[in-house]
C-alpha cells in the first residue's frame, strides 16, 4: 500500500473520530456543547501536531527513536515554574488564576532556558549531541527536586493545585489560549517545514550530511529550537504528556517504513489525533471521567518504552 494511501486512510479516521466526539450525544445542545467540544478538539489537535512534529525531529537530530524532547527537562521545568509559583505566591495570584498569565510566562520561560543550554553548549565549538542531551537530563532531575522539595513543604490545600499541573488535561483548556497556540504553532511549523527536506539528509549522519553541502550546525540548532517552542507551547497549553511522542513517532515509523519526514511527520500527527481525541471520547463514555488520558498515555507509553529498550537491546 502506498504511503499517500495510508496518510490517507489516517486522515479520515482521525476526521472520524473528530466528528465522532463533536457530535455523539449533543441531544439538540448545539449551541452550548458543540462550541465547548470544539475547543477541545482543536487543542488536542494542536497538541498532537506539536508533540509528533517536535518528537520525529528531534529523534531525527540524535539519531536514537527512543528519546523525546521531555529529556531536555522542559516537562520538569514547567512544574517546577508551577511550583514555585504557588508556593512563593499562593494559588490566588494571578500567574496561577489568570491562564493567559500562566501560559505566557511557562512558554517565555521553558523557550529562554532552551535557547540559553543550546547557547551554552554550542558556544565554544561543537559538541556531541549526547552530551547535550545528559546535561538535559541532569538539569531536569535538578528541577524534579526542587519540585518535590517545595511540594512537601507546601499548604495541602494548594498541594491540589500543583498536582492537577502534572497531568495534561483537555477538560478546562481554555479557549483564548487555544487559538493563541494556533497562531503560535502555525508559524513555528510553517518556518520549520521549509526545511524539512534537510531532515531526509540529516538522517544520515553527520559526516553524510556534511559532505552531501548540508550546514549540519546551524540547521541542528534551529531544529532543536523549533522541536523545544513547539514542547513548550503544548505543555503550557495542557500539560506534560511525557511518553506521547515516543508512541506516535515510532508507530509512524513501523507504519511507513520511509526516510521521507514528511510522510513521518504527517503519519505521526494523523496517529496523534486518533490517539488524543478517540481517546478522550472513550476516556469520558466510557470510563465517565474516572481516569485520565494522560494517566492511561503514560501507562501505556512506559510498557512501550520498555518494549523498545528490550527490542533495541536484542538487534545489538
Amino acid at each position: 500500500m502506498r504511503n499517500s494511501v495510508k496518510i490517507g486512510i489516517l486522515a479520515l479516521i482521525a476526521a472520524g473520530c473528530c466528528g465522532l466526539y463533536l457530535f455523539h450525544g449533543l441531544n439538540g445542545s448545539f449551541d452550548y456543547a458543540l462550541p465547548r467540544r470544539a475547543i477541545k478538539v482543536l487543542a488536542m489537535v494542536l497538541t498532537g501536531l506539536a508533540i509528533s512534529y517536535a518528537t520525529v525531529v528531534f529523534q531525527t537530530i540524535t539519531h536514537n527513536r527512543i528519546l523525546t524532547p521531555s529529556i531536555m527537562g522542559l516537562d520538569s521545568l514547567y512544574l517546577l515554574i508551577q511550583t514555585l509559583a504557588i508556593f512563593f505566591l499562593g494559588s490566588d495570584h494571578i500567574t496561577i488564576v489568570n491562564k493567559q498569565v500562566n501560559f505566557v510566562l511557562s512558554v517565555v520561560a521553558m523557550i529562554i532556558f532552551a535557547l540559553l543550554l543550546y547557547q551554552f553548549l554550542f558556544k565554544k565549538g561543537q559538541q556531541p549531541i549526547y552530551f547535550l542531551l545528559l546535561v538535559g537530563i541532569i538539569v531536569g532531575t535538578f528541577f524534579q527536586s526542587i519540585s518535590t522539595f517545595l511540594q512537601v513543604l507546601i499548604d495541602p490545600n494548594e498541594f491540589q493545585i500543583v498536582q492537577d499541573r502534572m497531568f495534561a488535561s483537555f477538560n478546562n483548556v481554555n479557549g483564548d489560549l487555544v487559538w493563541l497556540s494556533l497562531i503560535l504553532i502555525s508559524i513555528v511549523i510553517a518556518f520549520g517545514w521549509r526545511t524539512i527536506a534537510y531532515l531526509d539528509v540529516l538522517s544520515l549522519g553527520r559526516e553524510t550530511a556534511i559532505n552531501l553541502g548540508v550546514s549540519y550546525d546551524r540547521i541542528v540548532k534551529q531544529m532543536l529550537v523549533i522541536a523545544s517552542i513547539l514542547i513548550a507551547i503544548s505543555t503550557a497549553l495542557v500539560g506534560p504528556i511525557t511518553f506521547f511522542g515516543l508512541i506516535v513517532a515510532n508507530l509512524s515509523y513501523q507504519f511507513f517504513r520511509t526516510y521521507k519526514h514528511n510522510v513521518l511527520i504527517s503519519g505521526a500527527v494523523g496517529m496523534s489525533v486518533i490517539a488524543l481525541v478517540g481517546g478522550q471520547w472513550i476516556v469520558e463514555r466510557v470510563f465517565t471521567f474516572s481516569t485520565t488520558l494522560s494517566v492511561i498515555i503514560n501507562f501505556v507509553g512506559g510498557i512501550y518504552f520498555i518494549y523498545l529498550l528490550l527490542k533495541e537491546s536484542r538487534s545489538t
